[in-house]
């Protein structure tokens, strides 16, 4: 009994025991695992904090190459156009470089570079790895590229964050917003005009130019350089009523991402810089500064006209013989007389004219908000100066000045300087010409348009009110004219109470016999190649071509424009 009762306690004590025992294993098990856990947790913290951390850093670098606050000294404002849409943009940039004496393996390198930019050239790198230290292997990186090469890991793979400057639309406003130089300084354009305002402040400056205007300006005034063969051309549109500039284009233009160097004077800014004999286009002018005197009316009668007359034994002749010789001073304007412009000239006289001129800011250097402006050449008056000033000859301005000028004329006489830059609503403009001149002015150059005795009848759109006056030059070099030519044509719309005026001057357009013109009256009739190489066969009709596509943009979104 003793001897059961003593095993059955002993038993129990080796049950015990070995429970105990295998207790203590599950224990040492479990810590065993908490502890593996435990580090594996702590490996995991710092991963997600070493991820977070680069992905801060390759957001604080790429972000999509936005930038919020100005990071350094190399920061420049933002340009936008009048609706907001960004010109020109400061942003992050990063340059990948490659430092030679920390490559392990040359051929690996290579190889995986291969794979993220195939078309560079690896000899020219393999002798860069070999010779130089340090090399830039690819500068402002996409950020796709960006992410690619940093997964890599390699250390000798270097990355360098900058600030730079971009244009988005490229060549669309290349002249007006110029370039910078590798120090960040303006070299051109509103980038050297604005260059202090740009560097002081992060707030973007706001233009009056319209991009999608532009757009559709540039996009004929490039068709119609093609067609007519030409080395260039030009077109300003502006509110006359307040000298905003929605578009102003030159041609050929550049692409400012690029610094290109426009040192080549096919580069020069037509519509702002280059300074030209306008032709027919002053006549305008003349008959305005009649009015202006008050010594003729629009009907004027002037009999007896010659086709020709000397003056100091060189020859002015009508370009045109079927011009009466018995004209009315609004048919004089209408049919671009030039003897019946020489004889209001001449009634109006030289001192009286001269001071015209210097009313609607033709003869001196206009003030701009860029600095590629043309000054006009000394202009040495004379009987003889007079006559050949009174239809547009002898007599040089820029494209801007005639715009400013027509402006002056048809918005009642109110002096306006054309800009570039959005300002403050409410200025007062002061008066300088009567508006009786505008008045008298606006039905003549509607009927310059819209009659089959005017010379612009391929603008005259249905709806439009389309008035204006056309004006053929010979080009001048060095004291004599050559064959080639500047056409132009400054219309005003609506003539019954004119908002805008479009300017479009072609340098040296040739006919195109095989193209064919619709015009646009109502009539359907169409004409194959154009007679004659004058601003009514090319400038007009790249005007019509432009009108209608920016038409409904101005009646939609500038309907009340004042």
């Amino acid at each position: 009994m003793k001897k059961n009762s003593f095993n059955i306690i002993l038993e129990e004590q080796k049950n015990d025991f070995f429970y105990k025992k295998d207790k203590l294993k599950l224990n040492i098990t479990f810590n065993r695992i908490s502890f593996i856990f435990f580090i594996f947790f702590i490996i995991t913290v710092i991963y997600s904090i070493h991820l977070t951390h680069l992905g801060s850093r390759k957001n604080s670098k790429i972000n999509n190459f936005n930038l919020e606050t100005p990071a350094n000294k190399l920061y420049r404002a933002d340009i936008v156009d009048r609706n907001g849409k960004y010109l020109v943009k400061t942003v992050n940039s990063i340059d990948i470089g490659i430092s030679s004496k920390k490559v392990i393996n040359k051929e690996k390198l290579i190889l995986n570079l291969k794979y993220i930019f195939p078309s560079k050239d690896y000899d020219l790198i393999r002798k860069k790895l070999d010779k130089k230290n340090f090399f830039y292997l690819e500068k402002k990186i996409s950020q796709e590229n960006y992410e690619k090469i940093m997964k890599l890991g390699d250390k000798s793979i270097q990355s360098e964050d900058k600030l730079i400057r971009i244009y988005p639309e490229k060549n669309l406003f290349s002249h007006i917003i110029g370039q910078i130089d590798d120090n960040n300084t303006g070299i051109s354009g509103l980038e050297k005009s604005l260059n202090n305002k740009l560097k002081d402040s992060t707030v973007p400056i706001t233009l009056t130019l319209d991009k999608d205007l532009q757009y559709l300006v540039r996009n004929e005034l490039v068709k119609f350089n093609k067609i007519f063969d030409t080395k260039g051309s030009a077109a300003i549109l502006m509110n006359v009523n307040n000298g905003e500039i929605l578009s102003l284009v030159s041609l050929p233009d550049f692409d400012p991402n690029k610094r290109e160097k426009i040192s080549d004077m096919n580069y020069i800014n037509r519509a702002t810089k280059g300074v030209y004999e306008f032709g027919s286009v002053f006549k305008t002018f003349t008959l305005a500064a009649a009015f202006d005197e008050r010594i003729i009316e629009p009907d004027t009668k002037f009999t007896n006209l010659p086709k020709s007359l000397t003056c100091a034994g060189f020859p002015i002749r009508e370009y045109d013989n079927k011009i009466p010789s018995d004209l009315t001073a609004e048919q004089i304007l209408i049919r671009s007389g030039n003897i019946g412009s020489v004889r209001i000239g001449q009634k109006v006289g030289q001192e009286k004219f001269k001071l015209f001129l210097s009313k609607i800011g033709i003869l001196k250097k206009i003030d701009f908000d860029i600095e590629e402006v043309g000054k006009p050449i000394d202009f040495m008056w004379g009987k003889c100066p007079l006559a050949t000033a009174s239809f547009g000859h002898g007599i040089t301005t820029t494209l801007l000045q005639v715009v400013k000028a027509y402006s002056i004329i048809v918005n009642g006489g109110y002096y306006i300087n054309p800009t570039l830059i959005k300002k403050e609503d409410n200025i007062t403009f002061k008066k300088v010409l009567d508006e009786n001149i505008s008045f008298k002015i606006l039905p003549i150059l509607r009927k310059i348009v819209s009659t089959k005795e005017g010379t612009a009848k391929l603008a005259d759109i249905n709806g439009y009110q389309v008035g204006g006056k056309t004006g053929t030059a010979n080009k001048s070099s060095k004291g004599q004219y050559s064959k080639e030519k500047v056409n132009t044509f400054v219309s005003v719309f609506p003539t019954s109470k004119p908002n805008f005026i479009l300017a479009v001057m072609l340098d040296a357009p040739k006919i195109n016999y095989d193209y064919v013109y619709n015009y646009r009256d109502g009539s359907n009739f169409k004409l194959k190649g154009s007679p004659r190489n004058t601003a009514g066969w090319n400038s007009v009709e790249a005007t019509g071509h432009i009108l209608e596509k920016i038409g409904p943009i101005l009646a939609t979104k500038y309907s009340e424009i004042k």
